[in-house]
């Protein structure tokens, strides 16, 4: 079985930055620097303290030539060689953050400029990309009090089927799960050209595994979007989810926070499904999440798919669909591999009984792994680890689960003890020279008492 090695997550906000540019075919430099000045007026979220951030055209750029040379391996970091060590002088270093807890909304320029005025510093010896490191190092780094701003809307629609997916979920009704009454969740993603559902499901909760399988689902049914829109929250922007998208070049574009009008479709389909399908379940006749699932689908196939949809000037989703079989990405020989990418890494360190711990269960790895690293690669969909890999990435074995009672009759594999036969000593011996002492003791002890 094939085995994807785990994306940095840095690569995949960066790759989540370049969005569509990423796939673009080579652009002229005007048409690059309008990409890169439209990137630059984002903001972005910070993935490692999830605070809103600006990017320069420089470092966008700098990604895309990356990405376009080495693909996504290409957009990881490199550590630097005098990493937390700054070469400003101590005496600027207090200037600037001080200038900084002085005035936050100060920019880089802003306070270059100051130390420059004050006579501090010459001209163009304080570099952007040293100051910033100083801020950041001291948590200073990110701008406060940006005015606000009325956000532009338009409407708009992919060219074709399969240009772009949306995704997102609605909150379901109560049904028997297990014994129980349980709250169950809509997952769906929507082809936004013909509004066909490319696969929905309630589910248990609202998480990225459940998101992530029904990604799985429509891969395999509908092929493969070129983009992929999905909102802010947590389970959408999983690193897991990033991975998979990176590995299939389905470009994410995420939605504003707060904002369901950039996703009106799939907020029409939800209110279709209240009232044409919620509305008239029979819900006393459900048994379990199978049986609703099952419902739901024949829904799709014999009303919804099949229905005269007004935005599509008449047509049906799967008829407008249809049109557009031609621009439709099959998954061709990644159908064979598509479980290895939706893989999970889980980094354990070996417990000195040979045990590991995944989701609150012990597994046994081969015994020799003890007080090592080792990377379990788990399908999530089944709940089982296809295969343990150590820290350069190599398979050394398979995780079992653990049974403890067997363990009391299994036969222990003992340790190699060295062979205890003598071997003749030309050196030094501790033990022969404690004898020697101890004769020389006893002499002087009888000549003292013969003294006597």
């Amino acid at each position: 079985m094939k085995i994807s090695k785990p994306i940095h997550p840095m690569a995949l906000f960066r790759l989540s930055v370049l969005g569509t540019l990423a796939a673009c075919p080579p652009l002229h430099r005007g048409e690059l620097k309008q990409h890169l000045q439209a990137l630059a007026a984002r903001d972005y979220l910070d993935p490692t303290t999830g605070r809103p951030v600006r990017l320069a055209e420089k470092t966008i750029e700098r990604w895309y030539y990356a990405y376009k040379r080495g693909d996504i391996e290409a957009l990881a970091p490199c550590s630097r060689s005098d990493q937390g060590a700054s070469k400003i002088d101590p005496a600027l270093q207090q200037a600037l953050l001080q200038a900084k807890q002085d005035n936050p909304q100060r920019s880089l320029n802003a306070l270059i400029r100051l130390l420059e005025k004050e006579g501090r510093v010459a001209r163009g010896v304080l570099s952007r990309s040293s100051v910033h490191r100083l801020l950041r190092r001291h948590g200073l780094s990110h701008t406060a009090g940006s005015p606000s701003q009325p956000r532009e809307r338009r409407r708009f629609e992919a060219h074709h089927a399969g240009d772009l997916w949306q995704g997102d979920v609605m909150h379901g009704p109560k049904i028997p799960v297990k014994g129980r009454l349980r709250k169950v969740y809509l997952v769906s993603l929507m082809d936004d050209a013909s509004r066909l559902i490319t696969h929905s499901a309630f589910c248990t909760d609202e998480g990225a595994l459940a998101i992530q399988g029904v990604l799985k689902q429509a891969l395999l049914k509908r092929g493969l979007p070129s983009r992929l829109m999905l909102d802010q929250g947590a389970a959408y922007r999983s690193t897991q989810l990033q991975a998979i998208c990176a590995r299939l070049k389905i470009h994410m574009v995420y939605c504003a926070p707060y904002q369901p009008e950039g996703k009106g479709k799939i907020e029409r389909w939800h209110r279709r499904v209240r009232d044409h399908f919620l509305g008239e379940l029979d819900l006393q006749r459900i048994q379990g999440l199978e049986d609703l699932n099952a419902r739901l689908w024949a829904w799709l196939d014999q009303d919804y798919h099949v229905t005269p949809h007004a935005g599509l000037n008449g047509l049906t989703p799967l008829a407008r669909y249809q049109q557009d079989l031609v621009n439709i990405r099959p998954l061709g020989p990644l159908a064979t591999e598509l479980d290895a990418l939706f893989h999970h890494y889980h980094t354990r360190k070996v417990r000195k009984d040979g045990t590991v711990s995944l989701h609150g269960q012990y597994l046994e790895v081969p015994f020799e792994l003890v007080g090592q690293s080792v990377i379990l690669v788990e399908d999530p969909h089944q709940r089982q680890v296809v295969a343990v890999l150590d820290a350069q990435e190599q398979p050394v074995g398979k995780a079992t689960p653990l049974d403890a009672r067997a363990n009391l009759k299994r036969r222990r594999q003992q340790p190699v003890i060295p062979d205890p036969s003598p071997t003749a000593q030309t050196g030094p011996n501790a033990i022969e020279l404690a004898l020697q002492q101890q004769q020389v003791d006893w002499v002087l002890d009888t000549d003292a008492n013969e003294e006597a």
